[in-house]
């Protein structure tokens, strides 16, 4: 039963070569000389071609920016101007059309004043027309009345007597009443 796992045989002997490679002592001058050259080609690469394009690149873009927001300032006061100038347009339009208002209500009133004048002429004139046309009748029909009594009066009597007036007792009968 003496088995030995060969697991920890193998530890053991990495164990006893020194471990890690990186912490062997003896080849640290090695890993710092190229550690050194290494980081030394990076930094040369960073600052002579990676650097100064990251910095043109933020440089253009602030630059860019900048004059976005020149041109951004410039369309405000532009804006700005248009819309004073277009509340002045409108301030001048709504005066012109009240001023147009005014004139065509004025002149609509004076044309409805003229043409109630002309309306209230023509009815005058109707008026005195209709009145003549019935003064007219009216004399005729009074011309008539006597003529339209002696013949209801004549039927009248008539009816209730049985004979006819003669036109003369008619006449006298009727100035009577």
């Amino acid at each position: 039963m003496a088995e030995k796992k060969p697991h920890l045989d193998e530890s053991h002997a990495e164990a006893a070569s020194g471990g890690i490679p990186q912490l062997d002592f003896s080849t640290w001058a090695g890993q710092i000389f190229w550690l050194i050259v290494i980081f030394a080609i990076l930094y040369f690469v960073l600052a002579k071609f990676i650097l100064p394009k990251l910095g043109n690149g933020l440089a253009e873009r602030s630059d860019h920016i900048a004059d976005d927001l020149d041109a951004a300032s410039r369309f405000q006061k532009d804006a700005e101007e248009a819309e004073k100038a277009y509340t002045h347009a409108l301030a001048d339009a709504r005066a012109k059309a009240h001023n147009v208002a005014e004139t065509t209500r004025k002149s609509v009133d004076a044309e409805v004043a003229t043409e109630l004048e002309a309306a209230e002429a023509e009815a005058a004139r109707q008026t005195d027309a209709a009145e003549a046309r019935i003064k007219t009748l009216r004399d005729k029909a009074m011309s008539n009345i006597d003529e339209i009594a002696e013949k209801t009066a004549d039927e009248i009597f008539t009816n209730f007597i049985g004979k006819s007036a003669t036109p003369a007792k008619l006449k006298a009968a009727l100035k009577s009443i």
